[in-house]
């Protein structure tokens, strides 16, 4: 599977973006992470094969939400009332297991990042 993520952009703190992830096919599980610099990679938000069930980090939840097109093949994350630390690289992911997962290492394919600045 192939993971292109787009969206990222320079935004002004309170404001929101729209990230997108296409896939090459099909995917179960998915995900989105983000790694700003100097920090590892964490999670942000999770959604389980069908689209029905969510997950989110407490630092997000609120603000952000996700979303997935099955038939399209496509994630997204709607990003609202953004803040300075959200400035990071953030990355879709895609497992192969069913439900939702915020661990990276079970995660098994990975797009390239899509880098978001908030300024304050």
């Amino acid at each position: 599977v192939q993971l292109q993520a787009s969206g990222g952009g320079l935004v002004q703190a309170g404001g929101s973006l729209r990230l997108s992830c296409a896939a090459s096919r099909r995917t179960y599980g998915m995900g989105w992470f983000r790694q700003a610099p100097g920090k590892e990679r964490e999670f942000v938000a999770a959604i389980n094969w069908s689209g029905g069930s969510t997950s989110y980090a407490d630092s997000v939840k609120g603000r952000f939400t996700i979303s997935r097109d099955i038939a399209k093949n496509m994630m997204y994350l709607q990003m609202n009332s953004l803040k300075p630390e959200d400035t990071a690289a953030y990355y879709c992911a895609a497992t192969r297991l069913y439900s939702l997962m915020s661990a990276s290492d079970r995660y098994d394919y990975w797009g390239q990042g899509t880098l978001v600045t908030v300024s304050s």
